[in-house]
């Protein structure tokens, strides 16, 4: 079967995923690989501009790629690989930030925003963050970029750093990104107020045990407003009963529903019920990355292949990009 077109799109060696990063983002890698050609990063240089000792980014970035391939990227058809393996990025970031103004990368609200988390932190790598951004894309003449609609303006300033370029250089070697929009659910964490993030400890990693899923799941918060059992609750406002929603079959998803509206069922059954769901949810997964953590080899082999045709990829484009600047 043909491809509608070339795909990319690069997520940071945090370790290992969480729920939060495989309902926003990798089940959507999976399901992206049916009718696209897919290239997907891990990118560990983007990773330094907010971090300040890199003593586990190695293992991040193995722990990343396990989940990765358990969740079912498929390495024969899909280029997985290390960003910094491929070292043409850097270069096109390079000659991308000859043509990006300054003025319009410190006016991003994304910058802005890590400048105030990170305010003794401010490197010039976090200021040319889109630019890098961009270059990941571009390098690879990638057509589309799945992105929530919320990062639709990271996707218009990488296409206006490609107009910039080509005018420049009167050329149209690289290829302006089009927004491929998902639906990205707000998956929030075990409080129910934040988004789930393993900064603020709220969240449930794919490959705890059961046990561990459980005990994460309990502490889950739920309708803020029953207070005893005997409370009616309010579905709308439980962060449990919107992931029962996902991984809960629909008829117990509507007996849950009118159960919990007429206080047929307590949040700590909800809680238990939920765990169980998940766990068995997560049971192929887990079966298959504590395979591939056994074989670690064959993992690095997989990321090492992938790097080895995306340089393939990233030098033509290049030799492209040398000769439109005139490069001597």
């Amino acid at each position: 079967m043909s491809k509608k077109g070339r795909v990319f799109s690069g997520i940071r060696p945090t370790g290992r995923a969480h729920l939060g990063n495989y309902l926003g983002a990798i089940k959507n890698y999976v399901a992206l690989q049916d009718d696209y050609e897919c290239i997907y990063c891990i990118v560990d240089v983007h990773a330094l501009t907010t971090v300040e000792d890199t003593l586990n980014l190695r293992q991040n970035t193995f722990e990343m790629a396990l989940d990765l391939l358990a969740s079912g990227i498929r390495p024969d058809e899909t280029i997985l690989f290390v960003q910094s393996h491929v070292p043409q990025v850097m270069e096109l970031h390079t000659y991308l930030s000859m043509v990006t103004p300054l003025g319009k990368l410190t006016d991003l609200p994304t910058f802005k925003e890590k400048a105030r988390q990170q305010p003794h932190n401010v490197n010039y790598g976090l200021v040319g963050y889109p630019v890098l951004m961009t270059a990941d894309i571009v390098l690879y003449k990638s057509e589309l970029v799945p992105v929530g609609i919320d990062q639709a303006p990271h996707i218009e300033f990488a296409r206006e750093i490609v107009r910039s370029f080509n005018y420049r250089y009167n050329t149209n070697v690289l290829i302006e990104p089009q927004m491929k929009t998902t639906d990205v659910p707000k998956v929030l964490g075990i409080d129910g107020k934040e988004k789930m993030s393993k900064s603020l400890d709220n969240h449930i990693e794919l490959a705890l045990t059961p046990e561990e899923t459980r005990q994460r799941v309990m502490m889950m918060v739920t309708d803020p407003q029953r207070i005893k059992r005997s409370d009616p609750g309010n579905p709308d406002v439980c962060n449990v009963f919107s992931m029962h929603k996902i991984f809960t079959p629909p008829e117990d998803v509507e007996r849950i529903n009118t159960e919990c509206r007429r206080a047929g069922i307590g949040c700590v059954d909800c809680k238990k019920l939920f765990a169980e769901n998940l766990n068995r949810a997560l049971e192929p997964f887990r079966a298959r990355r504590a395979e591939l953590a056994s074989q670690p080899d064959q993992v690095y082999a997989i990321l090492e292949d992938g790097a080895r045709r995306a340089r393939m990829i990233a030098e033509q484009t290049m030799q492209e990009v040398r000769a439109a600047i005139q490069l001597p």
